[in-house]
């Protein structure tokens, strides 16, 4: 009988990553140039790629359970996968806020915000193409670091963007709205950062 393949979770979980920056490709460009018809458009793109996300986890974890051998531990491969697959929930996550909150114009600087997801998904997977070879990658640590980097930016940007809600918008309305949409685009470039900082904690554990 033959022998069954032996499953590459390394390229699963980079095709994690790979789907989150595409996810955040298609939100740059819907924050660029937002419309109800490109948000349409743009957010089915991005569910699918969500949905995709999913089948691979499971797919992972099925065969996590009848693996006797794998590359790294178990429970490593499965917090790795899981935080990869918060950043594209939050992007999903996004597109739903855009719809329900009925967003028809956007506000200033929410390009901004949206480059730095872009950036920051590129980054992590980068890392994650980078992190079978960890021994011998001379971009890896580069890439953790950049992440760590585009999420401090956002702080920033988040600080100032959301002062400047409180301090200048008079609509309440328009206050409750893009507090949501604010603390999601934070929460998106969190979980790149953990993404990242698991990454680099897995190469400390594995060297």
């Amino acid at each position: 009988m033959a022998r069954k393949k032996q499953y590459n979770y390394f390229k699963t979980m980079e095709k994690l990553a790979e789907n989150s920056h595409q996810a955040a490709s298609m939100l740059e460009e819907l924050v660029t140039n937002y419309s109800s018809t490109a948000l349409d458009a743009k957010a089915e793109v991005i569910h699918q790629l969500e949905k995709e996300n999913d089948r691979n986890i499971d797919e992972l974890t099925n065969e996590l359970y009848d693996a006797f051998i794998t590359p790294i531990d178990r429970e490593d491969i499965l917090i790795i996968s899981e935080r990869l697959d918060d950043i594209i929930d939050g992007i999903n996550g996004m597109t739903y806020l855009f719809e329900n909150l009925v967003i028809t114009e956007l506000r200033p600087e929410t390009d901004h915000f949206a480059k730095m997801v872009h950036e920051a998904t590129k980054g992590v997977h980068t890392a994650m193409l980078e992190f079978p070879k960890f021994k011998n990658s001379k971009t890896l640590k580069k890439m953790i670091v950049e992440v760590n980097d585009i999420e401090s930016e956002g702080d920033r940007l988040f600080s100032r963007l959301k002062k400047q809600l409180f301090t200048e918008e008079e609509d309440v309305l328009e206050i409750i709205k893009w507090k949501e949409i604010y603390d999601r685009f934070e929460a998106i470039l969190n979980a790149c950062e953990d993404a990242v900082d698991i990454i680099d904690g897995l190469v400390i554990k594995n060297t």
